[in-house]
């Protein structure tokens, strides 16, 4: 798969470079057990995780919030570069099967830096409005939170 080319019309970014080493970032992303702990913007929680590493493999996740709100997320990566890049969707379910849906395709990318670990996400969107839609869900904040709750739980791995 090629790299994303970002449409600022259609698609939200986060890149910030973070203080941990890439082989960490790779795993909180990569394990369930780890992704559990971080992956949600607290006081939601992600209370269960399904990752089959692999083009086509499954990616589930089921968040839960603090008013018994409750989202069941299941799509496919779409590729696997190991401790560098993730692209995954929830337009196509585990081994590429259309789910007649979807929300977003997501491009994870970890690099070396300096510091640690230059980390850009991607959110791709068929239009503007499902941009628009994911930007009033709280996107820049969201995944910002996320990030550091990754941050913080693998500085203690």
């Amino acid at each position: 798969m090629t790299d994303v080319v970002f449409n600022p019309l259609l698609d939200l970014e986060l890149k910030r470079e973070v203080a941990v080493p890439p082989g960490l970032v790779w795993r909180a992303w990569t394990e369930p057990e780890l992704l559990m702990k971080w992956f949600t913007p607290a006081p939601w929680r992600t209370t269960a995780c399904e990752i089959d590493l692999r083009p086509g493999g499954k990616f589930r996740t089921v968040m839960e919030g603090p008013n018994g709100e409750r989202n069941d997320s299941t799509g496919c990566f779409l590729a696997v570069e190991p401790e560098r890049r993730l692209v995954f969707t929830d337009a196509l379910g585990p081994g590429f099967r259309p789910t007649g849906g979807g929300f977003m395709t997501a491009t994870v990318t970890i690099e070396p830096a300096a510091g640690g670990t230059l980390y850009t996400a991607v959110a791709l969107h068929k239009d503007e409005a499902a941009k628009k839609q994911h930007e009033e869900m709280g996107f820049h904040h969201g995944w910002s939170a996320a990030l550091d709750q990754l941050v913080a739980l693998v500085k203690g791995l």
